[in-house]
């Protein structure tokens, strides 16, 4: 399903289903510092009903599933959600093909509600009162996201810059360490109890780089088949001539938790 924000790529559409089996194969590259973040507040873990929003390949109920949470995960993308239930075979986890703006759980339903690498792509004033109804009282929505640092990483800088080469309206470039910014709309009901920015280095092969880099929104999933090709060829002899054969690119961990208002 194409999604089109004038925000976003100055509108240029992009489709997540586009890039599901390099998203399946290369974009599962969290280390356990990411999850122990989480689970060192006492979320995601045993006890809990958790609804992943946004799950692409189920990345976070996959890699979670250990600590013992009843996980629900969701996405726009048929594709997406078809990979994440190929990939979480054995495991009890739910999945269901359906927009965050078209979430209609019964009340109360979840303990926590966690969006990864999504939150920027809902309509918030939407979906604000429908989290604050499905969860608990005690309830938390958890917003999680991990970056790489280009003006930090030179072989990061070097692919973001081929990227735009081939798709200069990408808005994903140029990211730096910040806190993630939470709308307005959740006052109302919510309140920001805890955020954390911290420095993450994660290991790629010249192979697992380039799947990361070709899974991004701005090559797979916004490009022509030919488009992506002609990168490809670039991309991996950029990566041959300035990068080893293993390596560690330098991200950023984020993470906001926010809880429903007590009465």
């Amino acid at each position: 399903m194409n999604i089109t924000d004038r925000n976003i790529d100055g509108g240029k559409a992009f489709d997540w289903g586009r890039t599901s089996e390099d998203y399946a194969r290369f974009r599962d590259i969290y280390p356990w510092e990411f999850y122990d973040k989480i689970a060192s507040l006492g979320l995601c873990i045993e006890g809990q009903r958790v609804l992943d929003i946004g799950t692409g390949t189920g990345v976070l109920p996959r890699n979670m599933y250990r600590l013992g949470a009843k996980w629900t995960g969701t996405d726009i993308s048929e594709n997406q959600i078809r990979q994440a239930e190929i990939l979480s075979k054995g495991m009890d986890i739910d999945y269901y093909a359906l927009s965050a703006e078209d979430l209609d759980f019964p009340r109360e339903s979840f303990d926590v509600i966690t969006a990864c690498q999504c939150f920027w792509y809902f309509h918030h004033e939407r979906i604000a009162p429908a989290f604050f109804r499905m969860l608990k009282p005690d309830g938390s929505i958890l917003v999680l996201y991990m970056a790489w640092l280009p003006f930090e990483d030179e072989i990061a800088k070097a692919s973001e810059k081929l990227v735009l080469k081939y798709n200069p309206s990408w808005s994903g470039a140029g990211e730096t360490v910040h806190p993630i910014f939470i709308p307005d709309c959740y006052q109302e009901k919510f309140d920001l109890v805890y955020h954390e920015e911290y420095p993450l280095k994660v290991h790629f092969t010249r192979e697992s780089w380039h799947g990361r880099m070709k899974a991004c929104r701005g090559i797979g999933a916004s490009l022509e088949k030919e488009e992506v090709g002609l990168w490809e060829q670039e991309h991996r002899k950029l990566l041959e001539e300035i990068a080893p054969e293993e390596f560690d690119i330098l991200h950023y961990g984020a993470i906001a938790q926010l809880t429903v208002k007590q009465k």
